[in-house]
């Protein structure tokens, strides 16, 4: 469990980096805007394989069980999380909508996953993934964006078209295949 909280820390405490004002700044003064980002990305992928690794090496301690149907709330709500996922990148009305879809997208996948999954591990994952989302979501009214998510250009009405047909067969194909190879469950045949 510690190489997951660990994983943790080190994944949103980089992602937080925005969030305190002038930090990232002073940082990309510093490194220079590429170091800044390749730093960036390096300690989030640390911190990333340091919560996945975790994740599958933690003890299974249930805290709750779930009811059955649970499994089928996430499945359904894991379809609109991959359309926003997808339509974070692509400027259209479900974008302008949403403000902040990719954290849409974040905040669905984590109460998807908490609801359907009763681990303690699953519970502090998918916990402080919601948290993060939340606060980030907050945060972003008060600081200057940073361009780093924006997809630039005027919004495109095949822009929602592309987004929900891509998010669909993301879904699928991660569904059906995918998470059962990376995760190791089939949530289908449960």
């Amino acid at each position: 469990m510690a190489l997951l909280i660990i994983g943790i820390v080190v994944f949103f405490a980089i992602h937080l980096l925005p969030t305190v004002r002038g930090l990232r700044e002073r940082l990309v003064g510093r490194f220079g805007e590429n170091g800044y980002k390749i730093l960036f990305s390096l300690l989030s992928l640390a911190g990333l394989a340091l919560l996945i690794y975790g994740f599958a090496q933690a003890p299974f301690v249930q805290l709750w069980s779930p009811p059955g149907w649970t499994r089928w709330v996430a499945i359904v709500l894991m379809l609109p999380a991959f359309i926003f996922l997808v339509a974070a990148y692509l400027p259209g009305q479900i974008k302008t909508r949403l403000k902040h879809p990719f954290l849409v997208a974040i905040k669905t996948w984590a109460f998807a996953h908490l609801i359907a999954n009763g681990d303690l591990a699953s519970m502090i994952l998918f916990g402080s993934f919601l948290a993060y989302a939340v606060y980030d979501r907050i945060a972003l009214k008060s600081r200057q964006p940073t361009g780093l998510v924006e997809a630039q250009g005027p919004s495109k009405p095949q822009n929602d078209v592309i987004a929900v047909v891509l998010g669909t067969m993301l879904y699928a194909v991660f569904l059906v295949w995918l998470h059962p190879l990376l995760i190791g469950s089939a949530p289908l045949s449960r």
